[in-house]
């Protein structure tokens, strides 16, 4: 299997797999996405289409290096959020306060989920928090596979 071969799989690996841990901790056990939990996805979204397009488009290194860096974005996106979370730096007002005009006794609404609270940490560490790890590190070997030939 050549550099480009594993590059690619490994760009559809990284995103498809933490978008599905995304959709698995929230549809099966309830961990509501904030805003920024949102903001990380998106890349992660793009990185899936430019992976799927490096099979049809050329040059074929350009899209999986541009599927790389799109999951390396999402990693520093994660990193900002976990540094929001841990209580680094301040995060984005609007994230950590009820948006106005919502109706605190609407049980019907959809969930209030702040920005500056972690829901989940395994050995101290945020989703935001595996999110920067695992994207960083996907993201640069997406790269550096794309770049390496043979």
């Amino acid at each position: 299997m050549t550099g480009l071969q594993q590059s690619r799989l490994l760009a559809l690996a990284v995103s498809g797999g933490l978008l599905g841990g995304a959709y698995v901790s929230q549809y099966g056990f309830g961990l509501f996405p904030c805003e920024m939990c949102w903001w990380q996805r998106y890349p992660h979204f793009a990185a899936l289409a430019l992976g799927l397009v490096s099979f049809l488009a050329t040059p074929q290194r350009v899209w999986v290096a541009l599927a790389g860096l799109a999951i390396v974005t999402s990693g520093l996106i994660g990193g900002f959020h976990a540094g929001v979370e841990y209580g680094w730096w301040e995060g984005i007002t609007g994230c950590s306060t009820m948006p106005s005009g919502t109706d605190v006794m609407d049980i019907s609404a959809a969930p209030l989920v702040r920005c500056d609270v972690a829901p989940w940490t395994l050995f101290g560490i945020s989703l935001a928090g595996f999110n920067f790890l695992i994207s960083c590190v996907g993201g640069a070997a997406v790269v550096a596979l794309a770049a390496y030939r043979k």
